[in-house]
């Protein structure tokens, strides 16, 4: 996978000035991808404080920041975790604020950076902890080793493209020597479009409405988002990222009924093809006169649908891609990474979507708990 696996130098993305996401092995996207839409004014976009029980760039803002840039490092064994979290919280918190001026007078507007720490890090603090185990393999992989895993993921999100890079830039430069860049990928979410009440989902690639199905309500975060239990992880959660390419020839050159037999929903209003609103749970069931179900036994609402599988929700900010290649960058959160790893390998045996997709990186990160002025970022595991 030579484009997939090239990744360029520290210093080359430092000077970069270009802007930059499974159940739903789907990403969001602008059906328009190569097309950015002008940036909200600074005076319109409500900060997100980063500060609190949880981390920012997962439930908050909502509806998700259109643009995304995620940075997966290594850190030197030699390293010492906890002062490394701890500085990139303080970092954080200046950016955010818009007091640190590494931001070359950009407004911060929406700005969220979220951390998370991966296996072998989990490993070093409590191998009992969530977090610790590596994702395993699946099939339509192809992963060089560079782009598989990794001890740091660092989440960029805001509505304005410009602070990407420089967010980044200063970051990274926060952190020194003392981390290796694996990989990064930058990219974009769509307009979105209305699913229930306070609940929106952008477009993918393939031009389906991505993200209906997931953990919306306190309630339901509570049981199948946030972790609990052990006070070094409560308030965290688990990231899965995985970045695919899409054979997007292939899949516009089916009728629209076959595009939508692939999904099980309409294309033009998510509605699955059993009938409803978009944001009625498909009946599974349902049959036409002739005995065929009207929700393919193939189709992705099926494969994935938590119920059939027996796993939790997972909640998704997911974004498509143009670089290296027209994809996606999938990233879900869930409170336990069962749901990701009984969801996909349910997929796996017969999902028709997959078929008209490529993965060329993965990894997955325990999302520390949040932060405040008297409990530094990372303090609860390394502290």
């Amino acid at each position: 996978m030579s484009r997939a696996e090239s990744h360029p130098s520290r210093r080359a993305f430092m000077g970069a000035t270009g802007a930059v996401a499974a159940t739903g092995l789907t990403a969001g996207c602008e059906s328009p991808a190569a097309r950015p839409s002008r940036p909200p004014s600074p005076a319109s976009i409500t900060p997100v404080s980063p500060f609190g029980r949880y981390q920012a760039g997962i439930t908050l803002p909502q509806p998700a920041q259109p643009n995304l840039l995620a940075v997966v490092a290594d850190l030197g064994d030699s390293v010492a975790v906890g002062p490394l979290l701890a500085e990139l919280g303080q970092a954080i918190h200046t950016l955010t604020a818009g007091t640190d001026r590494r931001l070359l007078g950009l407004p911060p507007g929406d700005l969220t950076v979220t951390i998370g720490v991966g296996p072998r890090l989990v490993r070093m603090a409590d191998p009992s902890l969530p977090g610790a185990a590596d994702l395993p393999r699946f099939s339509r992989e192809q992963i060089a080793p560079q782009a598989r895993g990794g001890d740091l993921l660092i989440q960029i999100c805001a509505s304005d493209a410009l602070l990407l890079p420089v967010v980044t830039a200063a970051l990274l430069a926060q952190a020194g020597d003392r981390i290796h860049e694996r990989w990064r990928q930058s990219a974009r979410r769509g307009p979105n479009v209305p699913v229930d009440k306070g609940i929106s989902a952008p477009r993918n690639p393939l031009g389906f409405v991505d993200g209906i199905v997931g953990p919306h309500t306190t309630a339901e975060q509570q049981r199948h988002l946030w972790l609990a239990g052990s006070a070094s992880v409560a308030g965290g959660t688990i990231a899965v990222v995985r970045r695919m390419e899409l054979d997007l020839p292939r899949f516009a050159a089916l009728s629209v009924a076959d595009q939508e037999a692939v999904f099980g929903r309409r294309r033009t209003t998510g509605v699955p093809l059993s009938g409803g609103s978009i944001a009625s749970d498909p009946d599974l069931g349902a049959k036409t006169p002739d005995g065929r179900y009207l929700v393919p036994v193939d189709a992705h609402i099926r494969r994935a649908n938590p119920n059939v599988v027996g796993a939790g929700l997972m909640l998704r900010r997911a974004y498509s891609t143009d670089d290296p290649a027209p994809g996606l960058l999938f990233i879900s959160f869930q409170n336990d990474l069962r749901t990701f790893t009984a969801t996909l390998t349910h997929m796996d045996t017969s999902d028709a979507l997959l078929q008209f997709t490529t993965t060329t990186a993965s990894a997955t990160f325990l999302i520390l708990p949040g932060f405040d002025r008297q409990h530094p970022l990372g303090s609860q595991l390394f502290g």
